[in-house]
């Protein structure tokens, strides 16, 4: 007579052990898929491929010498979108890689996109090995290769965050990103070597080029 009572107990017990298992799930599922949640976390998607500046800050203006000796600024090409990028002829796999997604990206555009290179090492960057280089990555006759004095460059790569080659390769390749800045002369997207693909950067170029409102 006394297991019966002893039985329903369990039985009861279980029986609240399985709902409260149940409740728990259903919590962290709703948790999980609640839309208000998903929104305030991740926020709208971004229609670019690289990393998007919301802020869309001016991009700091710099006058530098190419590899023809014009002057050449980056208000000068105001009204383009423009592909900027920070490397060194001397450098190796890194900056190659670099030079040549951005070549990848020119060749998939249907409209062109200025390229601005800026010397991360203007000791090593002798017009020559500057020639060589753009040679070497198909980029002769469509990027800009700026180089000039320590006292031009060193605001420049402090404007822009890069790390110079003077700082080491390691440091160089943290910073070495490629910036696309819109045709108001905005910083818009960021590509670190991780996502940066001639897909992607010339998807971005051309997302930047359709925008309205631009002159």
């Amino acid at each position: 007579m006394r297991r019966r009572p002893l039985l329903t107990l369990l039985a009861l017990a279980t029986a609240l052990l399985a709902v409260l298992v149940l409740i728990v799930i259903l919590g962290g599922s709703s948790h999980r898929t609640s839309p208000l949640a998903g929104a305030s976390v991740s926020g709208p998607a971004s229609p670019f491929d690289g990393a998007a500046l919301p802020s869309s800050p001016p991009a700091p203006d710099f006058k530098l010498t190419d590899q023809t000796g014009g002057a050449v600024s980056l208000a000068g090409h105001r009204g383009r979108v423009t592909v900027l990028a920070f490397l060194y002829s001397s450098c190796g796999a890194t900056c190659v890689l670099i030079a040549q997604q951005i070549r990848g990206a020119l060749d998939d555009l249907t409209s062109p996109a200025s390229v601005l290179i800026v010397s991360a090492d203007p000791a090593s960057d002798t017009p020559a090995r500057v020639r060589r280089f753009l040679g070497q990555v198909s980029l002769s006759g469509r990027a800009q290769y700026l180089t000039g004095s320590l006292a031009q460059l060193r605001p420049v790569w402090r404007a822009y965050r890069v790390a110079p080659a003077a700082d080491g390769r390691a440091a160089f390749e943290r910073t070495a990103n490629v910036l696309l800045i819109d045709r108001l002369g905005r910083k818009r997207v960021l590509f670190g070597l991780e996502q940066l693909t001639p897909e992607s950067l010339a998807h971005d170029i051309g997302r930047l080029d359709g925008e309205p409102g631009h002159p």
